[in-house]
């Protein structure tokens, strides 16, 4: 996967906040080198989050966001307001700009500094315009800059890297495999899956799988049986799409760890051992509960959708009657989570860590078990045990069930 190839989720979010007319979108289009936003006298011409995919040295694959206006005034400007509060939640580096000459902080730059340090949000703090300054802002901490002339753009870039230079770098595979090992890959193709290639999370793994020295096979569920047949001895590991669970548990032979990908995704973005002990909620669902489904990707929604269709039928034959369910994806998660009696989430392969972490810590906040597909149908199928087994640690979760 190439560095153009890299998804939003897997990106560094660096997000540029600040009053109407405080020079955010001049000061975007100076850092990127674009015209990615559109600039003007008229305060308040950004009126929703505009966000860039591109290669920002020395940080890599970065999304750049210009948020609208934090000051905004009217229902239609606290919608833009709330708009860039959401921002936050994806956000791993903040710059705040303030519009010169500096004289301190308004409320609402009050607020978004407050926001920065509760969520824990590395920020920086930038004075633009200062080519019509006539002395530089008495904040050692607050850098220059003007998109007219350049100034303090490249020192801005710099410190943006020294930020978040040496980031945690981690793999989905980490402690499960290692270097020969044999890796099969469990890839079902039907209505749902996207023409001409592979989901996300199996582009993920089987890259990782390469990148590690393993060596990967990858076959249907339907191809399965000969695959195995066709090694000289049994594979490490087996990993499988989530909705084959069912039939893949009983063509590997017990003595095989198998996982799935779904699983791997929720340990990745963190929220694996919340999923675990949410799951147990499912044995409480009774008719007429309402169950929110959450994806994080846009995808068009096929006759066969896990999310929609397949699980849905799950849920209702687990606990035996109807289910009232409410659907979100994107970015989009219902504010109010009340009335819910549990959150099923997926992976999370195009959601940024935090902003993962901001669904569970609301489900937490609301008193709602929050759980995955992967973890959810593991555990309908009878099979959650198995299918943790191969992950460090995960095993001891169930125990304090």
């Amino acid at each position: 996967m190439s560095l153009q190839d890299t998804p939003s989720g897997e990106r560094i979010h660096i997000a540029f906040f600040g009053k109407r007319n405080a020079g955010k979108s001049s000061l975007v289009n100076a850092v990127t080198g674009q015209e990615l936003s559109v600039v003007s006298e008229v305060r308040g011409t950004t009126t929703d989050p505009v966000q860039k995919s591109m290669e920002l040295l020395p940080l890599g694959p970065v999304v750049i966001i210009d948020t609208p206006g934090f000051d905004d005034e009217g229902d239609l400007g606290a919608l833009r307001v709330k708009k860039a509060r959401e921002v936050l939640r994806r956000t791993d580096l903040a710059v705040l700009v303030t519009e010169g000459p500096f004289h301190g902080f308004d409320p609402c730059e009050e607020e978004l500094l407050e926001s920065f340090r509760r969520q824990e949000i590395p920020y920086l703090l930038v004075c633009s315009k200062c080519d019509r300054l006539d002395e530089a802002p008495q904040r050692g901490d607050m850098l220059p800059v003007s998109a007219h002339t350049g100034e303090g753009i490249r020192e801005l870039k710099e410190r943006m890297g020294r930020l978040l230079k040496g980031s945690e770098e981690k793999g989905i595979l980490d402690g499960m495999i290692a270097p020969g090992d044999t890796v099969v890959l469990v890839t079902p193709i039907d209505s749902a899956a996207p023409k001409g290639r592979l989901i996300l999370p199996q582009q993920q793994v089987l890259r990782e799988v390469l990148d590690k020295g393993a060596i990967a096979v990858v076959a249907t569920e339907k191809e399965l049986p000969r695959a195995l047949d066709a090694l000289r001895q049994a594979p490490q590991l087996v990993i499988t799409d989530s909705q084959a669970f069912g039939p893949v548990s009983r063509i590997v032979p017990q003595q095989v760890p198998l996982t799935s990908f779904s699983i791997l995704m929720a340990r990745y973005k963190g929220f694996l051992q919340t999923a675990v002990h949410g799951v147990q909620a499912i044995a409480q669902l009774q008719p007429g509960d309402r169950v929110l489904i959450a994806e994080g990707c846009t995808h068009h929604r096929q006759c066969e959708d896990i999310g929609t269709v397949k699980l849905p039928a799950w849920l209702q034959k687990s606990c035996g009657g109807e289910l009232s369910f409410t659907f979100s994806s994107g970015l989009g998660f219902p504010e109010d989570l009340s009335g819910f009696s549990l959150i099923l989430h997926c992976g999370g392969c195009m959601l940024r860590e935090k902003e993962i972490r901001f669904r569970m810590r609301s489900a937490r906040e609301a008193g709602i078990p929050f759980t995955n597909y992967g973890t959810a149908i593991a555990w309908m199928k009878g099979i959650l045990p198995r299918s943790l087994r191969p992950v460090p640690g995960a095993a001891a979760w169930l125990e304090k069930e």
